[in-house]
């Protein structure tokens, strides 16, 4: 029997949403919305809150006055949630392939093998099994190409014949390119509005005008990347796996405000958080930064406040210490206007290094990293809550007014 080395591309279905209904059943079947950061804007919506006519990015002050009239049902972000169904997705599709590419937090690809009919046949499994494992939905195109598995993908979650599980080379040929002379060069992957306008001044319209291009033209007009994705349109894998990433070029922590900063106290509490998780990330990923930079800004909607200040700091050497990257934050403070409504704040940490690779001159040498009192901070914090310890200003519990907001938040059913 003939055996095809293929790529599954497996996605949740509206991820947000389905994370909450697998623990709420009554929201089954209901319009229901997850809003971002401070309860914004609808980020997710259930495909009945799609036929209410809610947009992407539409403003919930905007939408809560008919919530009530629609029936509709909005919850605020609820990333730890998240975060966890995540983790156990991407785990169990790590049963049913040698590897997995973790492509974002809904969706992943998976190198499989067999015949036409037992490929077909994996899909399904699937599918029925992170619907019984986990409790969300997924969908999952399987192609010779990444670039074909998406499309296959979207195809099996518009077209119920499909039963969410679509192999490209399954279906007929004709079949095929009637999808692909329907659908706008910009809903293939990797093909964003500004590179459609450029490819339909040169007659290319649809993903079949694509498909059928001069490679060699493509890749003279525009780049060596979208000649890949011609190619791999026609069935030519030419996007590999990406390996997992050791290192990192950069970290950063940057939250909107619930309510506005004023004050450079308040700012400093904003601050010292963000240089304590800034300490519990690097120490979590083995790592030292060598570079910190704070900044601060007011709303691009506030035209009386207009603040953005930053500063750039060189650490004396590499470290995950939280109390010399609170104090490098805190270089900010003197650039603070009181009184200016500050709405963002952040810090950023470069120059990335591997911890423990090199042991610093004695003069260098830290008492707070020797004694590990990064890493006990997080413990401490893992065992008990974020904000169960702190050091000097970020020594907080119960939250300040400036904290996240998160009013219509669910239950952190499995991490909690």
């Amino acid at each position: 029997m003939r055996q095809m080395q293929e790529i599954a591309h497996v996605d949740v279905n509206c991820f947000y949403a389905s994370a909450e209904r697998a623990f709420d059943p009554s929201l089954e079947g209901k319009p229901l919305i997850v809003l971002s950061n401070n309860d914004g804007c609808a980020v997710t919506r259930s495909p009945e809150a799609k036929a209410l006519g809610i947009g992407i990015g539409e403003p919930w002050f905007k939408i809560a006055p008919r919530a009530k009239e629609w029936g509709l049902i909005a919850k605020s972000s609820n990333y730890e949630l998240y975060g966890d169904i995540s983790a156990r997705v991407m785990e169990l599709l790590g049963r049913y392939s040698a590897w997995v590419e973790v492509y974002s937090i809904d969706e992943a690809f998976l190198g499989v093998k067999g015949s036409p009919e037992s490929l077909l046949q994996l899909g399904k499994t699937i599918k029925a099994a992170t619907a019984r494992h986990v409790g969300v939905p997924v969908c999952v195109g399987i192609a010779r190409t990444k670039t074909l598995a998406k499309l296959a993908n979207k195809w099996a979650k518009h077209n119920l014949a499909f039963g969410g599980v679509c192999r490209w080379d399954s279906v007929p040929a004709a079949q095929r390119e009637a999808l692909m002379a329907r659908l706008s060069v910009v809903e293939i992957w990797g093909i964003a509005g500004r590179l459609t306008k450029r490819l339909n001044a040169m007659g290319i319209q649809s993903i079949l005008d694509l498909s059928r291009a001069d490679p060699v033209r493509i890749r003279d007009k525009f780049s060596v990347v979208v000649m890949r994705t011609v190619l791999e349109l026609r069935g030519t894998p030419c996007i590999p796996m990406e390996e997992e990433r050791v290192g990192r070029d950069q970290l950063i922590f940057s939250r909107s405000f619930s309510t506005a900063v004023t004050t450079a106290a308040d700012l400093r509490q904003v601050l010292s958080v963000y240089g304590q998780m800034a300490s519990a990330r690097l120490a979590k990923h083995h790592l030292q930064a060598k570079i910190l930079t704070a900044f601060a800004g007011t709303s691009h909607y506030n035209p009386k406040d207009t603040s953005y200040p930053s500063v750039c700091v060189r650490l004396p050497a590499p470290t995950a210490d939280p109390v010399l990257l609170t104090r490098a934050a805190h270089a900010l403070l003197p650039s603070i206007q009181e009184g200016v409504k500050y709405a963002r704040a952040g810090i950023m940490v470069t120059d990335l290094r591997p911890s423990g690779n090199q042991k610093p001159l004695e003069i260098f040498e830290n008492a707070h990293e020797e004694r590990g009192i990064g890493s006990l901070l997080e413990d401490i914090a893992r065992r008990y809550g974020r904000g169960s310890i702190g050091l000097g200003h970020a020594g907080i519990r119960g939250g300040p007014s400036w904290t996240m907001k998160r009013d219509m938040q669910s239950p952190r059913y499995t991490t909690h």
